[in-house]
């Protein structure tokens, strides 16, 4: 059992983690799903305001929150090197920092960009939607996954 500051930070950290791993999984499963249902022009709309309206004050803090948290915890872990627990902490953070956040930074805000370049109902944006939803749902799975992943390895460095 780890000791310290860690069960303590573990525990935040699967929180949070966890938190984005449902955040990520629902809109995957069901805000993707329904918005690929909806004419091309309609889709880009709704997800041009969705993503508009994204950057808010919650999901800002659960989202940055997270990934500040996990870096802290890599931080603490990586320099104090505690004596049980240090793969598990280190592991969960690298997963939810490249999965999660480099994922978000990488793949789907450069999407974003792109789709907010288009104007809904031009040819463009038509001929860019099918291709949009696959690929941006794709790694919005992966986003989901390493969180989840991130979450158990956080709890799992607990027991």
């Amino acid at each position: 059992m780890i000791d310290g500051p860690y069960p303590m930070l573990a525990l935040l950290g699967a929180v949070t983690t966890g938190v984005m791993a449902g955040v990520f999984c629902a809109f995957s499963v069901l805000v993707m799903r329904g918005l690929a249902q909806l004419p091309a022009a309609q889709g880009v709309a709704a997800m041009n305001a969705i993503n508009s309206s994204a950057m808010t004050p919650v999901f800002l803090v659960l989202f940055l929150g997270a990934a500040g948290l996990c870096a802290g915890i890599a931080m603490v872990t990586f320099l104090l090197w505690p004596d049980e627990g240090t793969l598990p902490l280190l592991l969960g953070s690298g997963l939810y920092l490249v999965g999660a956040f480099g994922v978000t930074v990488m793949a789907n805000v450069p999407r974003n960009d792109r789709l907010m370049k288009l104007e809904p109902g031009a040819p463009e944006a038509a001929a860019y939607w099918p291709t949009y939803v696959r690929q941006w749902t794709r790694w919005n799975h992966v986003r989901a996954a390493t969180s989840a992943a991130a979450a158990i390895v956080y709890a799992m460095s607990l027991v």
